[in-house]
């Protein structure tokens, strides 16, 4: 059974341990993640001098689902942006909001900014 879907503040967050992490434990294995939010997943974590390959295996290790990011995924996203545009939400947020939306499961974050957000369908799980 899918419990949710993984912005990438909240895989980072279980990668490197950061507080949160094993709240977020319990979610990986039965989740989902956008292929965007997991781009900018292995960009932070290259920037953080990983290897690529370290990377891969950790993601591996975390068995989450990546969902491709297609057009009506790209309108959705994109319809989130007034709605999503005081707290900052970037393009990442709003493709892992809309896939959260689209597959009715809650989207899993540490920013708490999104606990802050209008938007129908939209129901965050706040990981610290």
């Amino acid at each position: 059974m899918t419990r949710g879907v993984f912005d990438a503040s909240a895989v980072i967050a279980l990668l490197r341990d950061e507080p949160g992490a094993q709240f977020l434990e319990d979610f990986a294995g039965e989740s989902l993640i956008s292929a965007v939010n997991l781009q900018e997943v292995v960009k932070a974590m290259l920037v953080h001098g990983y290897p690529t390959k370290i990377v891969q295996e950790m993601l591996a290790q975390l068995e989450l689902e990546v969902m491709a990011h297609k057009e009506n995924d790209a309108w959705a996203a994109a319809e989130l942006a007034a709605a999503t545009r005081k707290k900052g939400s970037g393009l990442g947020d709003r493709s892992c909001m809309a896939l959260a939306i689209r597959e009715g499961l809650p989207a899993i974050t540490t920013d708490k900014a999104w606990t802050e957000l209008d938007i129908p369908g939209l129901t965050v799980i706040l990981a610290r």
